[in-house]
């Protein structure tokens, strides 16, 4: 099961061994780690929603590590066996099919239309095979750190690393080159995804009350102009 924003904020809890490496955070602070989600049935436009994030300048990296959003081996927020990458192949993936592993039925093999690169390739789990198909966060962590993910608490950092708003299956070169990019520097090379992209991490930075930067309001604004009917993504 994908998990939606309300059953993100509910638990916290962490299986395997990103139990031990995550940050010990009370479960009470789960509850109020993320705004209300966009409502589904009438999201509103992209343009709308980027006028409204607050602009800032970039925060120093001082502090960030991975380990500040959990273990990168991802968490299992809804109790249902599946870590949160795998519930993102099974949401992302076509042409699956599955196998057992524990209490999760993993994606053995499928096919990804890669959304970046905007071609299809084959995901066949294996250990020199299944990274070639990663999950992206939208807005990267480290953005986020810099732009108002600083003051989260623990626990709202866990809900914003596997938040499936902010996660996409990808190319795995693409993933490496994007980093941890704003809109500014670095765009899908598939032009033809570019507005459901920013529209993307807007809706993330709104969901969040995280910030841009000028430079990247301007980089989403100028993308956007190429297709205002584009609404945010619910989540």
């Amino acid at each position: 099961m994908v998990l939606g924003a309300a059953g993100l904020a509910a638990a916290v809890v962490l299986t395997g061994p990103a139990a031990e490496a995550a940050p010990k955070v009370p479960a009470s602070h789960a509850v109020a780690a993320v705004p209300a989600a966009v409502d589904a049935a009438t999201p509103p436009l992209a343009g709308s929603v980027l006028a409204e994030l607050a602009v800032k300048g970039r925060a120093p990296k001082t502090g960030y590590a991975r380990s500040k959003y959990g273990a990168a081996d991802w968490a299992d927020l809804d109790h249902d066996g599946c870590w949160t990458r795998e519930e993102v192949l099974q949401r992302d993936l076509v042409k699956k099919t599955y196998k057992k592993s524990g209490r999760c039925r993993v994606v053995a093999a499928g096919v990804l239309r890669g959304p970046y690169s905007g071609k299809t390739m084959t995901f066949k789990r294996g250990s020199r095979t299944s990274g070639l198909v990663q999950i992206d966060h939208v807005v990267a962590l480290m953005d986020s750190w810099q732009k108002g993910g600083q003051q989260f608490t623990p626990a709202q950092r866990l809900v914003f690393a596997n938040d499936p708003l902010n996660l996409l299956a990808v190319n795995d070169k693409l993933n490496q080159q994007k980093g941890a990019s704003d809109a500014a520097s670095w765009l899908p090379p598939d032009k033809a995804y570019r507005c459901a992209y920013v529209a993307r991490q807007v809706a993330v930075k709104a969901k969040y009350r995280l910030w841009v930067t000028a430079a990247e309001k301007d980089a989403i604004a100028r993308i956007l102009t190429g297709c205002p009917g584009q609404r945010v993504p619910a989540g």
